[in-house]
């Protein structure tokens, strides 16, 4: 029964998201974060000049911080995406690993992963690779990531629990996760927890601070790191209009790091190939 409940919120999720990815709008509804509207990417913390030189439609307003301001990208590293969308974070990650890096960016919704494939043509990112999969099942080898990112997408997965055991499997020892997603604050009104919008919008899949550290810690991760963003009260207000959802969830930045010795490129190690 569980399995079925986990698959039909998958089903309902990639639902919405595949009606984002057929739009020809990179601010269309539904999507996340923002079941109503999406976030102006700049008020997330990125910066105006990445932003200019993404391809159209890879910038879809879905996310609810920046990965990229915890993440100490270095050039070589391998770079893995949960939940890609059009491609955002996946690009940025490519210019900053460069040419004898990589990234891959993993979605489970077909028409989101055309639509990354097609914006990595128009800029010819030859160094990131779009795969379908879901993130609880990740199509990647044991011990091959450096790096993790995603933006307000793992709230969405019914199996958190597969989600960190997937994300330590793949990383290398010494590997660092570098998360932007939705933590709850308190619990939420039945009349929002049973809405199928809160759920694709990024609102009720939520967990708590400790339930996500108990999850990290459960996982083998260290270093847990949960920082909630109480400023981000002032796009969330706009997910469900009225709603008052914004004193139930807020934005938070999520870091820890996979045991063992970095082979290279851990923030404070070394250059690709050295040693730590």
């Amino acid at each position: 029964m569980k399995d079925q409940t986990n698959d039909a919120v998958r089903a309902a999720v990639r639902e919405e998201y595949s009606k984002v990815a057929r739009s020809n709008s990179s601010t269309c509804a539904p999507g996340c974060c923002g079941t109503i509207a999406s976030i102006p990417s700049a008020k997330l913390g990125y910066a105006a000049d990445d932003l200019a030189a993404l391809p159209d439609g890879a910038n879809m307003g879905l996310g609810c911080g920046n990965p990229h301001a915890i993440a100490a990208l270095k050039p070589g590293e391998t770079v893995l995406d949960l939940g890609a969308g059009g491609g955002i974070d996946c690009f940025l990650a490519g210019k900053q690993v460069g040419p004898s890096g990589r990234v891959i960016g993993v979605d489970m919704t077909p028409d989101m992963v055309s639509k990354a494939r097609t914006n990595a043509k128009t800029v010819n990112a030859t160094n990131v690779d779009f795969r379908l999969g879901e993130i609880e099942h990740l199509p990647v080898g044991d011990g091959e990531v450096d790096v993790i990112l995603s933006n307000c997408v793992i709230n969405l997965s019914p199996d958190k629990e597969s989600v960190f055991r997937e994300a330590i499997r793949v990383l290398k020892p010494g590997g660092r996760l570098a998360i932007s997603d939705v933590v709850q604050l308190q619990p939420l009104p039945a009349a929002i927890a049973s809405e199928v919008l809160a759920l694709t919008g990024c609102v009720s899949g939520a967990v708590t601070v400790d339930a996500l550290r108990a999850m990290l810690v459960g996982a083998g991760f260290e270093k847990v790191m949960v920082d909630v963003r109480p400023e981000s009260r002032e796009f969330i207000r706009d997910w469900l209009p009225g709603s008052g959802v914004e004193d139930y969830v807020a934005s938070a930045t999520i870091e820890a790091i996979k045991p063992g010795a970095a082979s290279c490129c851990a923030p404070t190690c070394c250059e690709p190939g050295g040693d730590a």
